[in-house]
């Protein structure tokens, strides 16, 4: 077996292999990433990873029912900051 993919490597082959046609990302869960990444790497926390490397700017991470999504940073929908449309429509924003 060839060396083994480090934490970023892993996930960011994972948003690529993993989504479906007309996405640009993947749903944790749904895709079985989170599964697959605890089989990887012996049991760590798959949310802790993605967390920090979404902190570094590694990926990008949106949430969504059931879990979360995630997509390369050149990738990523604009976020939508609900506390700001929400001032906006009432014309404090």
């Amino acid at each position: 077996m060839s060396e083994k993919l480090g934490h970023e490597e892993f996930v960011k082959k994972a948003i690529v292999t993993l989504r479906k046609e007309g996405y640009k990302g993947i749903h944790t869960v749904f895709s079985g990433f989170n599964t697959a990444f605890k089989k990887y790497f012996n049991g760590e926390n798959p949310v802790e990873v993605t967390n920090k490397l979404a902190q570094e700017g590694k990926i990008v991470i949106r949430p969504v029912k059931g879990g979360v999504m995630l997509y390369l940073p050149e990738d990523a929908p604009a976020s939508r900051d609900a506390a700001d449309e929400a001032l906006k429509k009432m014309g404090l924003g």
